[in-house]
């Protein structure tokens, strides 16, 4: 059997509370009416606000589920709460009246009351709808979280207790008539004071809640929980600031993370896709990342340099560094709009040389390489002949390096009356990168050495399995 929509076996579970709260008003007023019973006439006004109760409740949980519209961007959730909030404010005057009346029957004035059997069986039998329609809406509740069916269900249980004090009331004031004990018969007042103290006391524990849920107070050791997920989070440093709120059964997350400053954009909005998931993981929620670049503790200093280009919006490359006389050198490649002036070109490499020294040690030398950016694609010119000269003279180079196996695919290229080369290098798959680079710039200079007409040679490294 298909599963009824949340909204709408939430409206079947109000609407059956109104009902029952429509017959158990009829029977106590009647029964109020004919035993004079101070504990039946409070448990008949504590169901009249059961019903107003019940019919807000219905009115709160359509509009609740209504979705979110240009005028209520969190959705109308809120209005559960206020409806719990106002049903707890009922709650409390009919406690505070049947206080009232029950210190008048005791110190001014006496009532006369008409306790009987019949009585005590029609409030037990309230006593059961009571019980019943407090366990329907539980579980409702329980199964899509409401605050105005929580509190719909508090009123009903809370009527079972009252209900039953109601009864020991009633029954000491018809033993009292049996046994001609006429103290007996202020147990009914005693019995509508304990109808008030269960009143305010469970009210109280309502009221508190859907006051913190009005307020935006978070649940206890939610927000560590939810910096606990984030914090465990792949490429996320840390958590910065988290904010949550609750509208109805849905809570919405603020969360600020902080990763890498040099984590590309595809990288951070990967880390804010993950924490999403890891709080959605925790409770229902609409989650808003916003993430902060950090530099790293213990950042390394190539990763600094990176930074730093990165924020100045320019592009590097060909990064190294070692110790020169005592001291830290630095060089790089930059590369500039290659419409730029040789002066313009400089300024931006004096800034940035400037700002690196300022992150590294005193002393730290730097040398920076300007050259254009590549921002168009050129056309060239194969040069069949001379690509099949460097692919036999590459491959004639084995017997010196043992570690090299062959070179293929060579492309030579005039580009821009440059001559460009381009090859695939088969190697020993288990030679470290080191040991690679080592290779691939000895054989670079041996072929510019053979063939000084060549301006740059680009070798693709492989290992042989692939090649």
């Amino acid at each position: 059997m298909a599963t009824q929509a949340p909204d709408h076996e939430k409206r079947l579970a109000t609407l059956a509370s109104v009902g029952s709260a429509l017959a158990l008003v009829a029977l106590k007023v009647v029964l109020a009416a004919v035993t004079g019973s101070l504990g039946v006439l409070s448990e008949a006004l504590h169901s009249i606000l059961d019903l107003v109760a019940a019919v807000i409740t219905y009115l709160s949980v359509r509009v609740a589920d209504k979705p979110a519209d240009s005028e209520h961007l969190y959705g109308h959730g809120k209005v559960e709460s206020f409806s719990a909030f106002v049903e707890t404010g009922l709650l409390v005057l009919t406690a505070i009246y049947i206080i009232w009346e029950a210190f008048e029957r005791l110190l001014v004035r006496q009532v006369h009351i008409r306790p009987s059997l019949a009585a005590i069986g029609i409030l037990g039998a309230c006593m059961g709808i009571d019980f019943v329609r407090a366990r329907a809406l539980e579980r409702v509740a329980k199964k899509y979280p409401s605050e105005a069916l929580e509190a719909d269900a508090l009123h009903f249980r809370t009527d079972v207790w009252s209900t039953f004090v109601v009864i020991l009331g009633i029954t000491g004031a018809w033993l009292g008539i049996q046994l001609h004990l006429p103290g007996l018969g202020m147990l009914d007042a005693f019995a509508a004071l304990g109808v008030s103290g269960v009143i305010i006391w469970i009210g109280s524990r309502l009221g508190k809640r859907t006051v913190e849920a009005l307020l935006d107070v978070a649940p206890l050791g939610l927000r560590d929980r939810i910096v606990g997920a984030v914090d465990r989070t792949k490429g996320v440093l840390g958590t910065e600031r988290v904010r949550v709120r609750r509208a109805g059964q849905r809570y919405f997350v603020d969360v600020t993370i902080s990763v890498p400053r040099t984590a590309s954009l595809e990288q951070a909005h990967a880390a804010s896709d993950a924490v999403e998931r890891n709080i959605e993981r925790i409770i229902p929620a609409d989650v808003v990342v916003h993430v902060e670049p950090r530099k790293p503790h213990n950042e390394p200093i190539f990763e600094t340099i990176r930074a730093i280009a990165q924020r100045r919006g320019l592009a590097i490359h060909e990064l190294a560094a070692h110790y020169y006389d005592g001291h830290l050198f630095i060089e790089l490649h930059l590369e500039v709009d290659e419409d730029a002036s040789l002066r313009e070109a400089h300024q931006r490499a004096t800034e940035l040389e400037e700002e690196i020294h300022r992150v590294t040690d005193p002393g730290t030398l730097v040398n920076i390489h300007i050259e254009p950016l590549g921002a168009r694609v050129a056309g060239s010119e194969e040069m069949k002949e001379l690509s099949e000269s460097v692919r036999e003279f590459l491959n004639s180079l084995p017997a010196e390096f043992e570690r090299l196996s062959d070179c293929h695919e060579v492309h030579v290229r005039s580009v821009d009356h440059r001559i460009l080369v381009s090859c695939h290098c088969a190697m020993d798959g288990n030679l470290p990168i080191t040991e690679v680079h080592d290779l691939t710039a000895v054989l670079e200079r041996r072929v510019r050495e053979r063939f000084p007409q060549i301006y740059r040679l680009t070798i693709h490294p492989e290992p042989l399995e692939e090649s």
